[in-house]
């Protein structure tokens, strides 16, 4: 156990973050902004202590930094997804080349945020993955479209009757294409309204989560691409 890996108010209506990063003062400085807002907050300070807690405090996000000591956070979300575990995790990073944001979200984060960043805006990054879980639960009917079936309530998709995991982003960007069948979606679009921030953070993050989402789906993915524009979700039309 590291000499910082420790919780704050872990008892939090909000739930417990679980902050992997070994640089002391950044973990702190994270600690402090996230507890302001309501959250527990729980510290590991590198990749073994990581995947303990992760197992054990069921965190209702992880905020994962990838330099890690002992195990690197892409190896750990590897561990994870491996297990099942989906948990929304939002890698941190002094890295700022397009291939390790990409290599991060095809290994199944939700978001990625680059050093330095500014703590207001990474729990904003938080609170918006949260609330999109529980903005999506509110409407109880499934959204159904070919042999796609996606349950807003147990956040359950299935295909052809049998269940897919998808991150928390890959659910969530699904059931906004599949609650407005047909429109097409710009890429800043779906940034704004699926992720909540401005499109600074480069649309290519939306261009992987759709490949991820239609190698998941399959042959049975309602994903269409409108050239020049963006995306939509359209049904077959000769089922």
């Amino acid at each position: 156990m590291s000499s910082f890996g420790q919780s704050s108010t872990p008892e939090s209506a909000r739930g417990v973050i679980l902050v992997v990063e070994d640089e002391q003062a950044i973990a702190d400085l994270l600690r402090l902004y996230l507890s302001r807002e309501g959250f527990g907050v729980h510290v590991a300070a590198d990749g073994e202590e990581a995947l303990r807690a992760a197992r054990t405090l069921h965190p209702a996000a992880i905020v994962l930094d990838v330099g890690l000591p002992l195990i690197d956070g892409t190896e750990v979300c590897r561990q994870l997804r491996g297990e099942g575990n989906w948990t929304p995790v939002l890698f941190c990073t002094a890295r700022d080349d397009e291939v390790d944001r990409i290599l991060g979200l095809e290994l199944g984060a939700d978001d990625y945020i680059t050093k330095p960043f500014s703590p207001r805006e990474l729990v904003a990054r938080v609170k918006a993955v949260l609330r999109r879980s529980v903005i999506a639960a509110q409407n109880e009917a499934p959204l159904v479209m070919g042999q796609v079936r996606v349950d807003l309530v147990t956040r359950r998709v299935d295909v052809a009757g049998s269940p897919v995991a998808l991150t928390a982003t890959e659910f969530d960007l699904l059931a906004h294409l599949l609650s407005q069948p047909s429109r097409v979606f710009s890429r800043d679009q779906l940034l704004s309204e699926v992720w909540g921030y401005a499109a600074v953070v480069g649309t290519r993050t939306v261009d992987v989560h759709i490949a991820q989402l239609r190698a998941k789906l399959g042959d049975s993915s309602p994903i269409r691409t409108v050239r020049g524009v963006g995306y939509s979700a359209e049904p077959d039309p000769h089922e």
